[in-house]
């Protein structure tokens, strides 16, 4: 079964269950859940430089599931200057409700 890809300003994000056994590699996540026109809505956006360390007690989850959160989005990017352009360059286009610090 191949893993289910959404396309955010030209990045490429696999889709996870937030269920999932994380990695120990850097990247960029979005919380996000269907909105009722089935489109994808980004309620938090993110970098870690581990998955694993970072999603499974994330503080921002709970408030992301309250809005609607029912997926993780991830993106593996290996420098913190791309994950730290990239993070802005997102946030600033789809202005995720629970990102108030670099809108």
């Amino acid at each position: 079964m191949s893993k289910q890809t959404v396309t955010w300003s030209g990045y490429d994000f696999t889709v996870y269950p937030p269920s999932t056994t994380w990695n120990d590699v850097g990247g960029l996540y979005i919380f996000s859940g269907t909105n009722h026109q089935g489109k994808w809505v980004a309620y938090y956006i993110g970098k870690a430089e581990s998955f694993q360390t970072r999603l499974p007690s994330h503080e921002r989850w709970n408030d992301a599931v309250r809005l609607g959160a029912t997926h993780i989005h991830a993106m593996t990017v290996s420098t913190e200057s791309e994950r730290q352009r990239i993070e802005a360059e997102l946030i600033h286009n789809f202005q995720p409700q629970l990102n108030t610090q670099l809108r």
